[in-house]
């Protein structure tokens, strides 16, 4: 039966989050921005996400969503996962184009003491290691690129990706606020600007000089800015120009029937192994923290069904 785990767990609207793509300064640079408050706080109630985690899970949700907004078909996914040797372990999020996310932390209940700017250290949560991106476009192999984690704020390390390995200078900024009494999410989201390769050497100056200047995604969300509100701000006298606006959510295509066919897939001498434990099977979705439970007559029907296949 399938159970598609696609329900909002935050209370709010599933409108509420939105993800726009702009372009500005005659096209010669493209803009993202995105407001993921419920897509954070659903993760954040899933995984049992401390402060730090839901910082650093947030951000990259956010990141992954606006580079899922560059996919051409419905069918190609996004996979950013950050394995650093920090306390939170490996961070894993994946996107597609039709605004849909999911994540999770290896470690979601660390708490880590704030930074020298009194900000959440997903640095030191992170740590030092590899940042992982692969695009699966369908064709006969993923695309893949791997850079060395920066700083483990997540934001510099996908600029710095960007700029390494698909050689496009971009600005990523991003940012998630918790409520300091139950430390639910209360703002999440960033923008993200790239310069395409016939950008005037005019108009990256302006952007340089502007970028100078700018407060953090952190202090625009603060002011309840929304994504048109802070690329008109970070674009002023750039002329930008909305192009496409989605609605963005948490969404995970976990179901019994695919948690089903992995155990089939397992063959029949594993499942006989899990029937003569005699005691029901739990599997659990890392993306969703959804439980799926096979008693020991469903695995004696899914052993036949595994039979009957090899057959």
């Amino acid at each position: 039966m399938e159970n598609n785990n696609e329900q909002n767990l935050s209370g709010a609207a599933a409108g509420e989050d939105y993800l726009i793509r702009a372009t500005a300064a005659d096209d010669a640079i493209r803009a993202f921005a995105v407001t993921t408050r419920g897509v954070t706080e659903e993760a954040r109630q899933r995984h049992g996400l401390s402060p730090v985690a839901s910082a650093a899970l947030g951000r990259t949700m956010a990141a992954a969503l606006m580079m899922g907004a560059d996919l051409k078909n419905d069918t190609d996914v996004l996979t950013i996962r950050f394995t650093g040797d920090g306390p939170i372990g490996t961070i894993t999020v994946t996107a597609d184009a039709k605004g849909g996310v999911k994540g999770y932390v290896d470690h979601p209940d660390v708490i880590l003491p704030p930074n020298a700017q009194g900000k959440f250290d997903v640095g030191t949560a992170v740590g030092h290691g590899e940042l992982h991106i692969m695009k699966d476009l369908g064709l006969k192999e993923p695309y893949a690129g791997t850079v060395a984690i920066q700083t483990g704020e997540i934001a510099e390390d996908i600029s710095y990706y960007f700029a390494v390995s698909e050689q496009v200078p971009s600005v990523v900024s991003l940012g998630v606020l918790c409520n300091t009494a139950d430390y639910s999410i209360r703002e999440s989201g960033g923008f993200m600007l790239q310069l395409l390769p016939f950008c005037p050497d005019e108009v990256i100056e302006k952007l340089e000089e502007r970028c100078r200047s700018l407060p953090s995604a952190t202090d625009m969300l603060r002011q309840g800015m929304s994504p048109e509100e802070i690329l008109s701000f970070v674009l002023e006298g750039m002329d930008p120009v909305v192009r496409d606006k989605k609605p963005v959510r948490f969404r995970c295509d976990c179901s019994r029937e695919r948690v089903e066919k992995a155990i089939i897939a397992m063959g029949a001498k594993e499942i006989r192994s899990l029937i003569a434990d005699g005691k029901p099977v739990t599997l659990n979705c890392g993306f969703c923290n959804t439980d799926y439970t096979f008693s020991i007559d469903d695995l004696i029907l899914l052993l036949s069904r595994a039979q009957r296949q090899k057959a």
